[in-house]
């Protein structure tokens, strides 16, 4: 704690700390509240930043502060009332920047929100206020005047995840490719459907927005009567796709089955989360999205188990070397449940389409 104290005092505007208390929730990096000794003092949330994940800091905290001071700008101009719980607030270190290196970690530290809290269960409401606040958080942003930086480089882009996939079939590292060659086949079927973004994209006929691209209801606060606040955990803002916060928060929220489910008969796409969650981002989204961006909504809603199940075959192929495994053909499990989502999401797709032009 002695160590932590020290790196709290390269962040001036921080009081007297009476406690510091590792927090439990977040994967990435290491969090801690900072409980302040006068009660005039707001408390704190420091958190060390990881940088092999994200590699380059500088770039990453330039994207929140540009995030973070515009929609603060935009809840001023409507005369927001309790402002400082409706966006994050990072402060500055004594290098003038909102973070600081310590020789081996890059820290940072926020005010923390108080009266707030996390949710973890999707539900219909939960997921109606999901869309809503993310598609107004797209849509606050819409206009943005700097331009921001991908901090992870090709995270969405299908192109580049079918080139994985490809590369690994040709290296065939692991011999494990005989078993797969049929689930390989029928991916490479729809790929070229799979990459119309891209294609659009480079045609001009479709624009990148900055989006959140890591839409989840526990990356909201909520305050104490469930109302939204704000949009947490900044780190991956970055321009994309509008699909990549739609169809993202839906591979996981309209899934019936878990992401690495043996059974498949378990996995089906959730039509009532995906009416919950586009009606309450329609509702916020649709003033500045393109005619083209709400007709391949249901695109996005296949895109992303379509992609999560290529990722995990050229993982699989390769010989586990990326993510994490519990067991031999755990890989392969969660391409066979992945893409089993994404032929239920394509077969749903007369559907999705109908309701939203429901909504229209």
């Amino acid at each position: 704690m002695e160590n932590l104290k020290k790196i709290i005092k390269q962040f001036p505007k921080v009081g007297e700390v009476k406690e510091i208390k590792a927090l439990t929730s977040g994967l990435i990096n290491q969090t801690y509240l900072v409980k302040s000794v006068s009660p005039e003092e707001p408390d704190y949330v420091l958190q060390r930043i990881n940088h092999l994940i994200f590699t380059n800091i500088e770039m990453l905290q330039h994207n929140i502060e540009v995030v973070t001071r515009h929609i603060r700008q935009k809840l001023e101009a409507r005369h927001e009332e309790d402002i400082e719980r409706k966006v994050l607030h990072f402060l500055p270190s004594t290098n003038g920047k909102t973070y600081f290196y310590d020789g081996e970690g890059y820290w940072r530290i926020s005010i923390f929100i108080p009266r707030s809290q996390t949710l973890e269960t999707v539900t219909p409401e939960s997921s109606y206020l999901a869309g809503l606040k993310f598609g107004e958080f797209q849509a606050m942003l819409a206009d943005v005047p700097e331009q921001l930086g991908e901090i992870i480089p090709d995270f969405h882009n299908m192109e580049f995840r079918l080139k994985q996939l490809r590369e690994a079939v040709s290296a065939n590292m692991s011999g494990r490719l005989a078993e797969v060659q049929d689930i390989v086949d029928a991916i490479e079927k729809d790929a070229d459907t799979m990459c119309s973004a891209e294609r659009f994209y480079r045609e001009g006929k479709l624009p990148k927005r900055i989006c959140h691209c890591d839409t989840k209801v526990s990356n909201m606060l909520f305050d104490e009567n469930g109302k939204v606040l704000c949009v947490i955990d900044l780190d991956t803002v970055m321009p994309s796709f509008i699909f990549s916060d739609f169809g993202d928060f839906l591979r996981s929220a309209a899934n019936t089955g878990k992401e690495d489910e043996a059974d498949l008969n378990k996995v089906k796409f959730n039509m009532e989360i995906f009416k919950a969650f586009t009606k309450g981002y329609i509702e916020s989204a649709q003033a500045f999205l393109t005619p083209l961006e709400i007709e391949m909504l249901p695109y996005a809603a296949t895109l992303f188990p379509y992609m999560q199940a290529v990722r995990f075959l050229a993982d699989y192929i390769n010989g586990d070397t990326y993510y994490q495994t519990r067991y031999k053909d755990h890989n392969l499990v969660r391409t066979k449940a992945q893409y089993k989502l994404y032929l239920e999401a394509k077969s749903a797709t007369p559907d999705m389409k109908a309701y939203i032009n429901s909504l229209l």
